[in-house]
């Protein structure tokens, strides 16, 4: 059986892929979660074998948890969930760890062949991912956001959803002043000087698609 923690924030969501994951008798449920915080104390009490983990929650985040869950348990395989099928995410978060990556319009034997293949140490792309990266590769299409960090892009994410810098910085476990050097530092990469500039530079890349 194949221990699967799923981590999103949306109950609908987590009820649906459940029961989808259930009717696999290969497939074990053993958690759920609603938050990249919640995620890293579950697989502290109870170490899962593959995480499918949504991107666009509140809080810490897919990213952000997915990085942390790498380094804290190299062991475990993560899957990361998006509606994103292009730009800056898949770059991000296979950067960040992840073994494989979903888009949530992914078919249930898709989801579970997925799962079966980062088990056994595989990675995976969804399709369309995959072509995404390769033709941008070939036709050299520049991604602004990919000249950013990780921790970078972490800061991009939350303040994209309204966090303040101390939110941030606590999120984060770093102090507000760390977290207005990186946004000073993602202004000067991206040449843009508000948030205001953010906001209109991340909805030209999709970074503001719907769940």
């Amino acid at each position: 059986m194949i221990k699967v923690l799923l981590v999103d924030d949306h109950e609908l969501v987590r009820t649906g892929i459940e029961a989808i994951l259930a009717s696999n008798i290969g497939i074990d449920v053993v958690n759920v979660a609603s938050s990249g915080e919640e995620a890293l104390e579950m697989a502290t009490k109870q170490v899962p074998e593959v995480v499918l983990m949504d991107i666009n929650m509140p809080g810490m985040g897919g990213i952000e948890a997915t990085k942390r869950l790498y380094q804290k348990f190299p062991s475990i395989k993560v899957i990361a969930l998006s509606v994103h099928e292009d730009g800056p995410i898949p770059n991000q978060l296979m950067k960040a760890g992840a073994h494989g990556y979903l888009c949530k319009n992914s078919s249930a034997d898709e989801m579970v062949g997925a799962i079966q293949r980062v088990h056994l140490g595989k990675r995976y792309l969804a399709s369309s991912v995959a072509n995404n990266l390769f033709f941008a590769k070939l036709d050299n299409e520049e991604n602004l956001f990919d000249s950013l960090s990780q921790r970078e892009m972490q800061v991009v994410m939350m303040t994209l959803q309204g966090l303040t810098v101390t939110e941030m910085g606590t999120q984060l476990i770093i102090s507000p002043k760390t977290v207005s050097t990186y946004r000073h530092r993602v202004y000067e990469k991206l040449s843009i000087k508000n948030e205001v500039e953010l906001t209109k530079l991340a909805m030209d890349y999709n970074l503001l698609g719907k769940k």
